[in-house]
Parts: C-alpha cells; sequence; structure tokens
C-alpha cells in the first residue's frame, strides 16, 4: 500500500509548478482529479517529442484522471463543487484571485469543508503590488536576480531547467504533505499560499546576504563565487573536468597527488579558502597547468586516488547512456514512454507509476 491511497487530490492546474506537485502526490498512491480547460493544459502543446506528445506532459501528469470542464458553465461549477466535496487537497494555479471570482475561495472551501487542504500557486503571492502580474519560469528568474548569477562573464543566462518551477512544485509537494501530518493530529486543515517569487528568493539567501554584506556575487560560469579552486580544467586530451575542492585539507591533497608540490599546500598564498579566493588567477593558473600535463584518464586516476570530488562535464548525449541514470516507463496515449524516475526511493517497496491520462479521459478505477 503507498502512502498516499485513499486521498483525494482535486487539482485545478496547469503549466509545470502545481503539476510538479500533484504528479509527486499520485506516485505515493493519492487519487489525483486533474480539471483542465476544454481546450486541455496548455501545457500538452509545449513540444512533440514523447512519442508525439509532450515531454513536459507527460513527464507530470503520470497517474492522474483528467477531466474538461468549462469553469464559465454553472453545471460544469456545479460539477467541480461536488468533487472538492469529497476530496482531501486542493491544488490550484490560476491567476491569484480567479478561483473565488468563480465560487471557489479556498476560505469558504475550508469552511463547508473544515479538513480540507488547499495549496494556491502564484507568481508573486496572493497580495502586493505585482500579485495580478503574470509570472512564469523565466520571468521569475529575471525578476528574482537569478539571473544575474547565471551565465558567462558579459551576459545573464536562463537556468537550462524550470528551475522556478520545479522548486515551486517541490515546495507546494513538501506543505500539503506537512499540512497532512498536522490534520492526521488535530483533524483540521490549512489554507496553503506558494509564490513562485517568494521560493526563489528563499533559494537565493546566499547570494543576497553578500551582497548586502558588500560582497555582490557575479557571474562567474561553471565555477564558485565564494570557493577556489571550483570550476573546469582542461587536459591535454581537450576533455573538460570540473573539480570541487571544500576544505583546506583537500587543497593540500592536491597540490600532493596531482601538481607535486606539497609546498603549495601551506603557501600563505593558498593554504586557507579565502587566500585562495583572493588569489584566485593564480591558484587556477596553478592547477590549470597541472591538468594541461595530463591525460584525461591520467587527471581521472589521479583525482580518484586522492578522493578529490569532480565531474566530467558531460551534455544530454551523456546523460542518455549514464551509468547511473535509473529509468522508469509509464504508459501514455501514445504509448509507453521511458524517463529518469524521482530522485527518492523507498527501500525494498518497488512502486509502479500511473498512466499519463489523455485529454478528457477518465480512470473507472
Amino acid at each position: 500500500m503507498r502512502p498516499l491511497e485513499g486521498l483525494t487530490v482535486v487539482a485545478v492546474e496547469q503549466a509545470v509548478a502545481a503539476p510538479f506537485a500533484s504528479a509527486r502526490l499520485a506516485d505515493a498512491g493519492a487519487r489525483v482529479i486533474k480539471i483542465e480547460r476544454p481546450e486541455g493544459d496548455f501545457a500538452r502543446g509545449y513540444d512533440d517529442v514523447a512519442l508525439g506528445q509532450s515531454s513536459y506532459f507527460v513527464w507530470l501528469n503520470r497517474g492522474k484522471e483528467s477531466i474538461t470542464l468549462d469553469l464559465r458553465s454553472d453545471a460544469d461549477k456545479g460539477a467541480l463543487a461536488a468533487l472538492l466535496s469529497e476530496a482531501d487537497v486542493l491544488i490550484q494555479n490560476l491567476k491569484p484571485g480567479a478561483l473565488a471570482r468563480l465560487g471557489f475561495a479556498p476560505q469558504d472551501l475550508r469552511r463547508d469543508n473544515p479538513a480540507l487542504i488547499t495549496c494556491s500557486i502564484s507568481g508573486y503571492g496572493e497580495t502586493g503590488p505585482m500579485a495580478d502580474r503574470k509570472a512564469y519560469d523565466l520571468l521569475i528568474q529575471a525578476e528574482s536576480g537569478l539571473c544575474s548569477l547565471t551565465g558567462g562573464p558579459t551576459e545573464p543566462s536562463r537556468v537550462g531547467v524550470s528551475v522556478v518551477d520545479i522548486a515551486t512544485g517541490a515546495a507546494a509537494h513538501a506543505a500539503i504533505l506537512e499540512a497532512l501530518i498536522q490534520r492526521g493530529i488535530t483533524g483540521k486543515g490549512a489554507e496553503i499560499s506558494v509564490s513562485m517569487f517568494d521560493v526563489m528568493a528563499d533559494w537565493l539567501t546566499v547570494p543576497l546576504l553578500n551582497h548586502e554584506g558588500g560582497k555582490t556575487p557575479k557571474r562567474v560560469g561553471l565555477a564558485h563565487p565564494s570557493i577556489a579552486p571550483y570550476g573546469i580544467f582542461e587536459t591535454k586530451s581537450g576533455a573538460p573536468v570540473l573539480i570541487s575542492i571544500q576544505s583546506d585539507r583537500e587543497w593540500r591533497d592536491l597540490c600532493s597527488a596531482l601538481m607535486g608540490d606539497a609546498g603549495l599546500g601551506t603557501d600563505a598564498r593558498f593554504a586557507t579558502n579565502v587566500a585562495r579566493v583572493g588569489n584566485r588567477a593564480e591558484t587556477d593558473g596553478l592547477v590549470g597547468a597541472a591538468f594541461a600535463g595530463l591525460t584525461t584518464q591520467e587527471a581521472v586516476q589521479i583525482l580518484s586516488r586522492a578522493n578529490i570530488a569532480f565531474a566530467m562535464v558531460n551534455d544530454m548525449a551523456g546523460l542518455a547512456v549514464h551509468p547511473h541514470l535509473r529509468k522508469v516507463t509509464v504508459d501514455t496515449p501514445n504509448g509507453p514512454v521511458s524517463y529518469p524516475g524521482p530522485g527518492a526511493q523507498f527501500v525494498g517497496q518497488d512502486r509502479d507509476f500511473g498512466a499519463v491520462p489523455d485529454l478528457a479521459a477518465r480512470c473507472t478505477s
């Protein structure tokens, strides 16, 4: 038995953030009823690479039922009301106030059903000067300042995945689980509000504190603004290797093993991380020169023996054949699709993942 079996979740959702949260609840056994517009969740049209279907939709909507409702219709409003009267959780990411204007304000729903847990996802929260502004992943990346930290030295860049949406969905999922635990103790539900901007601002605490402390972070590409050496170095084979030195002890190990000069480990210019960051160009130059004299295989062997953290700089072709890539297979309207499984595994509990619904299809179980 999966942990959330017996729970019913109504998800008035679209795009990525809310579907991410509800997909995790479905994985855990909850019955998730996805409410779509008659034309469907617009994420169904993002691309067509998964057997002619959207990769986003196939990834984030496994294990759900799909019902199409036109919430301008009184009959369909009645259908939603009936579903909510039996629900344990409502997730929604319509524009702030939209659900209330349709007659489904979370506080009213909870007055009628005190055990209900509602979770509303928005761009900037329910109140404030930007509450009514439309918000999507890249817009929040820009507005929060994340783009100022991402990319190369000359221009900002988008993080290569929908990091704001995913982070927001994960925050919503965690909050809903907290509320379920609380309900198990008190019998009472909760009203949760999750703002994409708040989630990203929380994640940006360290660079913000650095800025407020007079050390505004700059874009450093594949390097770390506060740690050195932590970045890419090329071997004479031409392969980029990313290394991470997390302590002064590891720095001394690197000096002995890779550079063959134990004295550099205690040299005052490099002995501490603060000193190495202050002398980053010279630090990286010494490490880079050592890498340039080695083949990739030689460098990997030395780093492995010295227990230095490193990674190869892969692309999607590298991920596709990576020995640690663990996939799950889900049924879709166009056939089975395989993709990476969720990060958390329950040891000794093999988990099946439900099918991706066709538009307006409804499970009979």
